[in-house]
């Protein structure tokens, strides 16, 4: 990771820096597009299918459920915009998650659907509020894998559970999960899944993926619909409306091929490292930065019990004012961030515990005044 060659990057949950031989791939793309044109294009389409391929290895699925996205807006949208919702049908989900797994389904209060945001309340879980806010009229619940705010994860596998209670469908927000914590939707059956690969996954924005289960296919409306969605895409000529029987069919027009070219690459990496690894690399450095950190007076925000732990940890130091704090680690060359008025690290596996005295040599001359 060249980001390590000068920065301690522990921002991964906001926008993170690719690795090495991605930027060498997107750079192979600018030679080729600028000496060759479009007779790169053979290579570029092989990298797309790879990329898909390895998405799909990512989440234990098949590549006929991938669609390759620009992102996590444009995934949920598939969903929101897709579904046959009729008037009297609702859908729940978090009020206090970041925006995307927000909007698109507030737009739906204009077809009849009765919109349920979540707001947290003390002594209940996330999940105990989704299942109590569910009923024989949900017919979708939607909810962020990872909170973005404080890192809060949830378990998959109940809140899969709780939607088949009452019949519903789950979609599930996964851009703060996805590359850093293990997958498998045929244990986790969620329904849809939507995520950028600009955060833990270690991709450029602008590329990221979308997940249907295959029986769900032909439920979704598709949006967006172009000369990509067809099974005879490449023969312009004809123009015949029969869909791709995938994913594919939501890729209404050209790809980002450079975007996908690098996360195709960044994806490589995470397999070959493998994710579960990551998980016990993250897992450990997030440990440690809170003991780190409360050994200063910080007060650590985050959930930190072994099921809901994450890679984001979110945290206050009493006295110091976060966004201030903040741009003093940008100049000692830490990087991180600040959501709901709290500082936020998350560090990722090639993260290491200097990267971490780092942060805290200047946490500690912020209180020294």
């Amino acid at each position: 990771m060249p980001v390590a060659q000068r920065w301690a990057y522990l921002d991964h949950a906001a926008v993170a820096p690719i690795p090495g031989s991605a930027a060498q791939a997107v750079q192979r793309w600018a030679t080729q597009a600028a000496e060759e044109g479009e007779l790169s294009c053979p290579q570029w389409y092989e990298a797309l299918r790879q990329c898909r391929q390895r998405a799909a290895q990512l989440i234990g699925c098949h590549g006929e459920e991938v669609a390759l996205v620009p992102n996590t807006t444009y995934g949920i949208n598939i969903v929101a915009l897709g579904l046959d919702w009729r008037p009297g049908d609702n859908v729940v989900f978090p009020g206090h998650e970041f925006p995307t797994n927000q909007y698109p389904w507030m737009t739906l209060a204009a077809q009849g659907v009765e919109v349920r945001r979540i707001l947290p309340q003390p002594g209940k879980s996330l999940l105990e509020l989704l299942r109590e806010a569910c009923d024989r009229k949900t017919r979708l619940v939607a909810i962020s894998w990872v909170q973005y705010s404080d890192g809060y994860r949830i378990d998959l596998a109940e809140a899969c559970q709780i939607a088949r209670e009452v019949g519903a469908l789950l979609c599930v927000d996964a851009i703060q999960g996805l590359g850093v914590f293990p997958l498998n939707v045929e244990h986790e059956p969620v329904d849809f899944l939507a995520a950028d690969g600009h955060k833990w996954l270690l991709g450029p924005e602008g590329a990221g993926v979308f997940y249907v289960r295959r029986e769900h296919l032909d439920r979704l409306r598709p949006i967006g619909v172009g000369w990509h969605s067809v099974v005879h895409a490449q023969d312009f000529s004809r123009i015949a409306l029969e869909l791709k029987p995938s994913a594919a069919r939501f890729e209404g027009g050209s790809h980002n091929a450079v975007g996908f070219i690098g996360l195709g690459e960044s994806l490589r990496l995470l397999l070959e490292y493998g994710v579960a690894r990551v998980a016990e690399r993250v897992l450990h450095l997030t440990d440690i930065a809170c003991e780190r950190l409360k050994s200063l007076g910080a007060s650590i925000v985050s959930d930190r019990s072994a099921k809901a732990k994450s890679g984001i940890v979110a945290f206050e130091v009493p006295g110091v004012d976060p966004v201030m704090l903040k741009e003093r680690c940008r100049q000692a060359g830490v990087v991180v961030s600040v959501r709901a008025g709290r500082l936020r690290i998350s560090p990722h596996a090639y993260n290491n515990e200097e990267d971490l005295d780092r942060l805290c040599e200047v946490i500690k001359s912020s209180l020294a005044g």
